[in-house]
C-alpha cells in the first residue's frame, strides 16, 4: 500500500508553463539591505538548493512577555510570579509549563488575554503587559526546550528542522524560521490589524533575504496549521511579479483552509489542546479573546447549513451560517462585531495562492465533527462528541474541500497528498509525512514538474 496518496488537481500544461514561467523568473530576486544582512560572504556558490522558510501553526511559536506599570494582577500569585532576575524582565509566556499549576495557570491566562479596541477597529494586549517573538528568521524558537511530549502537543517543528539539516539544509544559510504572536490574525479588507499586517511585512522582508542570499533562488515556503493561512494572504497580498520571483512553491502541513469544528468547542467550553492537569474552564474567556481561534472557526462556504454544535439549554442548533447567535448564547457577545466584520469577509472567499501548491493531509484520525451540550448549557463539557474523517483536529472537509476550486484555475498547480492516520502535530514528527516532505523539497530542487514515492 503507498505511504501516502497523491491527489493530483492540476492540470498537465498548466503545470509545465507555470514550472518554465517560475525558472525564468527565479533571476529577477534582488537583494535589500535586509538581504544583505541574511548572506554571508560566498553562500551564493555554497547553495545547490531553494532556501526553505517555515512557517509554524499556532502552537509552534515561542512567546515571552514582561510586565510593566500599567498591569493590574488579579491575585497575589500573580503579582510576585515569575520571579524573573535580569534579560529586563522578559519572560517566557508560551510555552512554559508553569501553566500547568492552577493558581499559575490564571496569571498565565490574564496575560495572554487580547481586547478588542472597537474605536481602532483592532486588537490589543492586555494592559501592562508587552510582548515580543525573538529570534526572527531562526528557527531556534520553533524546536522549542521543554519536555518531549510537551513539543509534539504544542506543535514545535523541531523534528522537521532537524530533518532538513540532515537532508543537507544549513541554519541561517538556507533554512529560515518566521515565528508570530499567534492570537492575532488579519482582517478582511477596510479593517486595520497592525500586530498581523507587520508580521506580514517581516515574512515578506524575509522570503526576500533567503532569495537573494542563495543566489537568486526563490524560495519554499513550509507552513504547519494557521501558519498556512498566513502565507496564503502574504501571497495574495503581493503582485504577481513577486510571487513569480521570491516563492517556487507553497508546501502546507494541516492547513485548516476552511476553519474547524474543534474551535467551537474551544469557544463553548474551553481546550486545554492536549496539556494535562489544567482545566479548561480557567483559560476559556482568554482563548475566546484571540482573533486567530475567531478566525479558525468553521466558514460558511465549506461547512453550509450542517449543524456542528446543538444546546439543549437553548433550545438551538448552530451551523456555520448563525455562528454570530452561537458567540452569543455561549456569552461572548464581544466577540460579535469582530467575527461579522473583520474575520466573516476574510474567509469567505479564498484566493489562489499565485504559485504551486502542495497540500498535505492526515486522515482516518477521529476528528470532532459536532457537539451536543445539555441542560446545563456550555458550562459544562458537552455530553455528546460525535467524531468523523480529518486530521484529529481539523475536519478533512476544511483540509481539501477550499482548495478543490483553485484546480480550475488555468494558472494555478495544486497537489494533495493524502497520509492516512497522521495526525495534524503528527504531521510534523511522523516518518512518513517526514519523508514525503523530503521528497518534495528534493525534487523542487531538482526542477521537477512532479515527485513520486514507492509503495
Amino acid at each position: 500500500m503507498d505511504v501516502g496518496r497523491r491527489l493530483s488537481l492540476a492540470r498537465v500544461p498548466a503545470v509545465a508553463a507555470l514550472m518554465v514561467m517560475l525558472s525564468l523568473s527565479s533571476s529577477f530576486c534582488v537583494s535589500s539591505s535586509a538581504a544583505r544582512a541574511v548572506a554571508r560572504p560566498g553562500a551564493a556558490e555554497q547553495l545547490q538548493r531553494h532556501p526553505v522558510v517555515l512557517i509554524p501553526g499556532a502552537g509552534g511559536n515561542q512567546l515571552e512577555a514582561r510586565l510593566t506599570e500599567g498591569y493590574e494582577p488579579s491575585s497575589l500569585v500573580c503579582r510576585v510570579w515569575p520571579l524573573v532576575r535580569g534579560r529586563g524582565g522578559w519572560f517566557r509566556l508560551w510555552f512554559d509549563p508553569s501553566v500547568l499549576v492552577a493558581p499559575l495557570t490564571r496569571c498565565f491566562a490574564e496575560r495572554m488575554t487580547l481586547s478588542y479596541d472597537a474605536d481602532a477597529d483592532d486588537y490589543r494586549n492586555a494592559p501592562g503587559v508587552e510582548t515580543r517573538v525573538s529570534d526572527f528568521g531562526s528557527t531556534s524558537t520553533l524546536r522549542g526546550d521543554l519536555d518531549p511530549n510537551l513539543k509534539l502537543l504544542t506543535g514545535y517543528m523541531n523534528t522537521l528542522a532537524s530533518t532538513l539539516e540532515e537532508a543537507g539544509y544549513e541554519e541561517g544559510r538556507d533554512l529560515f524560521g518566521a515565528p508570530y504572536d499567534f492570537r492575532y490574525g488579519l482582517a478582511g479588507p477596510g479593517h486595520p490589524s497592525q500586530v498581523g499586517s507587520a508580521y506580514l511585512q517581516r515574512l515578506r522582508l524575509l522570503v526576500e533575504s533567503a532569495c537573494a542570499a542563495s543566489g537568486g533562488r526563490p524560495a519554499i515556503l513550509v507552513a504547519h496549521s494557521l501558519g498556512g493561512l498566513f502565507a496564503l494572504q502574504l501571497l495574495a497580498r503581493s503582485p504577481p511579479q513577486w510571487r513569480a520571483a521570491h516563492v517556487r512553491r507553497l508546501v502546507t502541513l494541516s492547513t485548516p483552509w476552511g476553519g474547524s469544528v474543534q474551535e467551537m468547542l474551544t469557544f463553548a467550553s474551553g481546550n486545554t489542546l492536549g496539556v494535562p492537569f489544567v482545566d479548561p474552564s480557567l483559560i476559556r474567556d482568554e482563548q475566546r479573546t484571540a482573533e486567530s481561534n475567531l478566525w479558525l472557526l468553521p466558514t460558511p462556504s465549506v461547512f453550509g447549513n450542517t449543524t456542528l454544535v446543538l444546546s439543549r439549554a437553548h433550545n438551538r442548533s448552530y451551523s456555520a451560517k448563525n455562528m454570530t447567535q452561537f458567540l452569543r448564547d455561549i456569552g461572548f457577545e464581544e466577540g460579535v462585531e469582530p467575527y461579522r466584520a473583520r474575520i466573516r469577509p476574510l474567509v469567505e472567499a479564498l484566493p489562489e495562492p499565485g504559485v504551486p501548491l502542495t497540500c498535505l493531509v492526515g486522515t482516518g484520525v477521529d476528528t470532532v465533527e459536532s457537539l451536543v451540550y445539555g441542560d446545563r448549557g456550555f458550562d459544562e463539557a458537552p455530553e455528546k462528541v460525535v467524531y468523523g474523517d480529518g486530521d484529529g483536529t481539523v475536519n478533512l472537509a476544511s483540509l481539501i474541500g477550499p482548495i478543490k476550486a483553485w484546480s480550475d484555475s488555468p494558472a494555478q498547480v495544486v497537489e494533495v497528498v493524502e497520509l492516512p492516520k497522521v495526525s495534524h502535530s503528527g504531521m510534523l514528527s511522523d516518518k512518513s509525512a517526514l519523508e514525503q516532505i523530503i521528497r518534495i523539497i528534493d525534487s523542487i530542487n531538482l526542477n521537477a514538474t512532479s515527485y513520486h514515492h514507492s509503495s
